[in-house]
C-alpha cells in the first residue's frame, strides 16, 4: 500500500513584485518556442518565476516555503482562457493561454494579498 501525504505550502517569499499592464504581461510570455501560459485568480492575472533549485531553496521547499524571484501581475476582472497579442514585431497574432487557478488555495491567498498590499496600476 502506498501512503500519500499532503503537505501544503505554508509560506511564499516574493523577492520582487512588479505591477504591469496586461499587454506587457502577455508580451513577456512570448518565447522563441511559442508562448507560456499566465495564471488568473480573483481578478488578477499573473506570472511568477522561481529561484534556481539550490540546496537551501530545496530545503525550504521541502518545508513548505516557496521562493519566487519575481511576480508580475495586472488587473483582469473577468477570466478569459486565451488573450490575443498583436505585435508588429511578430507579424502575426499570437494567443497566450490563461489558466484559471481560482481553486488553488495558494493562488487565492496570493491574489488577496496583492490586492491589499500593493497598489494596482
Amino acid at each position: 500500500m502506498v501512503r500519500i501525504t499532503y503537505e501544503p505550502t505554508n509560506e511564499i517569499v516574493i523577492h520582487d513584485i512588479v505591477a504591469v499592464e496586461v499587454e506587457d504581461l502577455l508580451r513577456e510570455r512570448v518565447t522563441p518556442a511559442g508562448t507560456m501560459p499566465l495564471y488568473w485568480c480573483n481578478g488578477i492575472v499573473f506570472s511568477f518565476s522561481s529561484l534556481p533549485l539550490t540546496e537551501e531553496v530545496v530545503r525550504d521547499y521541502m518545508h513548505g516555503k516557496l521562493h519566487w524571484l519575481e511576480v508580475h501581475y495586472a488587473k483582469m476582472g473577468q477570466y478569459k482562457p486565451v488573450m490575443p497579442l498583436n505585435e508588429e514585431e511578430y507579424k502575426t497574432a499570437m494567443n497566450v493561454r490563461i489558466i484559471d487557478t481560482s481553486k488553488s488555495p495558494v493562488h487565492n491567498e496570493l491574489t488577496r494579498w496583492l490586492k491589499t498590499a500593493i497598489k494596482q496600476p
